[in-house]
């Protein structure tokens, strides 16, 4: 597959969902040029979305991050988190109880909303564990990886309770060619450990995209074929726009790099429409 310029893509469609981490910025900040970009989205009436995995902080907190860099056109009208679909299960599935969440305080705004009492793993009496009825993986800071992990561990083994994981990545780009494990790992690892199967949101599941659907069509119609993805994993971004109907891009500013992205695809059997350097226009 050649590159494409992403300019020369962009322009055929009339929404837009970027994913966040690799596309947008990364530990370091916003991709250079990036503003560029959403003002030329401005300037042609092209309308865009941030649909991400990222669930260590509201929507609100999440566009503040943005305009804080200097992109000061997304507020959080503009995002769709998982964290926001993991929001809704609890509010139908978990009336009462405590909620204990592994993540930063900031992360547990999604449970607190609904009125729901919660707890960081950190805080949790592994001896007084009863009155604990769910069990969040929200971020992958504000925790002690090894104590407070081995804590998640026995909690699960004495309390069968619901648990969800609210961010379904597996790993997030630092830097243009390293990358931090995400809270994705760290529930999979918990998961394999105790042979239980946790309820998960976020790419690559349908129920993102389908949310992100609605979400963008409450006030007029928008066909499948004039929306594209832009992401930077092929195993969440891509693989989860290409099963809903959407053109996909996979840009080369995070998880997947231009030295090994031809092995990947054809490794991974998953195929972008695109490929671009990056989602920047110059």
């Amino acid at each position: 597959m050649k590159n494409h310029k992403f300019k020369s893509v962009v322009k055929k469609y009339d929404v837009v969902f970027f994913d966040a981490f690799g596309v947008l910025k990364n530990s370091s900040g916003l991709i250079e040029g990036i503003n560029n970009t959403f003002s030329y989205l401005k300037e042609n009436d092209v309308d865009f979305y941030i649909l991400t995995n990222d669930a260590s902080r509201g929507p609100r907190e999440l566009a503040e991050s943005y305009v804080s860099k200097g992109l000061s056109v997304i507020n959080e009208h503009k995002i769709i988190s998982s964290g926001m679909l993991a929001r809704e299960y609890l509010r139908y599935k978990v009336k009462k109880g405590t909620v204990a969440y592994l993540g930063t305080e900031n992360s547990a705004h999604y449970i607190e909303e609904l009125g729901l009492k919660t707890i960081s793993i950190a805080n949790v009496d592994i001896n007084d564990v009863s009155g604990i009825s769910a069990l969040v993986f929200l971020d992958d800071e504000g925790f002690d990886w090894n104590h407070d992990i081995n804590k998640i561990v026995n909690l699960l083994r004495k309390r069968n309770i619901p648990v969800v994981v609210a961010n379904t990545d597996m790993s997030y780009p630092v830097s243009g060619s390293e990358v931090a494990i995400a809270i994705g790992s760290i529930a999979n690892m918990v998961e394999k450990i105790l042979g239980r199967t946790f309820i998960r949101f976020g790419k690559p599941d349908p129920q993102m995209f389908n949310f992100a659907y609605e979400h963008i069509t409450v006030d007029k119609h928008i066909p499948r074929n004039k929306i594209l993805m832009v992401g930077d994993t092929l195993a969440t971004d891509i693989i989860g726009g290409n099963k809903f109907g959407i053109d996909t891009v996979l840009v080369l500013t995070g998880n997947t790099i231009a030295e090994n992205v031809k092995a990947r695809i054809k490794s991974s059997g998953i195929i972008p429409d695109y490929i671009c350097d990056s989602a920047v226009i110059e």
